[in-house]
């Protein structure tokens, strides 16, 4: 494991180590990330010392069909490594791999796929809001864990993430089938939702529906009034 001061991207410099050759397991750590993405490129950036953001080499070896699930786990990894801190019942899993506190997002997960000589590699990245206040919140819809009153201590933070993650990747890449650990812990599944098609357009159609379940690729499995349709993409927001 590494850790810089500062950095453009971890999951861009992992993904250099991964061309030149880096091992599996490699973990690289940073408080300040000034070149930060979300999904669909979305800039993820925070004031210094306020967040932290990890990445983590990974060279499955399942089939690359599968890979698709490696987000999903790395937001399972956060939540629940989130939860043995403290305020379990706060702390929820959305579809795919938002983690919330109290309905507000506390992570943003991304992970990637490279092509090396050495085969296909997956770089996986979350940043977390660490100590965020009111005012340095990106977002209304958003919070840190010191607003949340969670434990701040960086090392224990992301200790006890990768653990849940080296756990749960050891087990999917050993060939467990885990969607129904997932939507055990995914507060998605039994909701009702509305399915934005198109995350990046507010105005394209959207679904409404009842999510009943994960299906064997991390799809979202969502009842339209009596026929299950499975959703592998598309923002999706909780209903009262």
């Amino acid at each position: 494991m590494r850790t810089v001061a500062l950095t453009g991207s971890t999951n861009a410099d992992l993904a250099e180590v991964a061309r030149a050759g880096g091992r599996a397991g490699e973990v690289l750590i940073t408080e300040h990330q000034q070149a930060g993405r979300g999904r669909f490129d979305r800039a993820w950036q925070s004031p210094p010392g306020t967040s932290l953001s990890t990445s983590v080499l990974l060279r499955p070896r399942r089939e690359p069909l599968d890979w698709g699930w490696l987000s999903l786990l790395v937001g399972l990894s956060v939540t629940e490594g989130l939860r043995s801190l403290g305020a379990a019942d706060r702390i929820q899993l959305k579809w795919p791999n938002d983690a919330l506190i109290d309905g507000k997002k506390v992570c943003g997960i991304l992970s990637e796929l490279v092509v090396t000589d050495l085969g296909n590699a997956a770089i996986c990245g979350w940043g977390i809001n660490i100590s965020f206040d009111e005012s340095e919140l990106p977002t209304p819809q958003a919070t840190s864990l010191l607003l949340a009153g969670l434990p701040t201590d960086k090392d224990l933070v992301a200790a006890a993430i990768l653990a849940r993650l080296d756990d749960i990747f050891i087990r999917w890449d050993a060939g467990a089938d885990l969607s129904s650990e997932y939507a055990a812990g995914c507060a998605t599944v039994g909701r009702d939702v509305r399915v934005h098609l198109d995350a990046e357009a507010p105005d394209s159609p959207s679904i409404y529906g009842r999510a009943v379940g994960i299906g064997p690729n991390g799809e979202l499995l969502v009842d339209l009034g009596g026929r299950v349709k499975a959703f592998s993409a598309g923002d999706v927001v909780h209903l009262r």
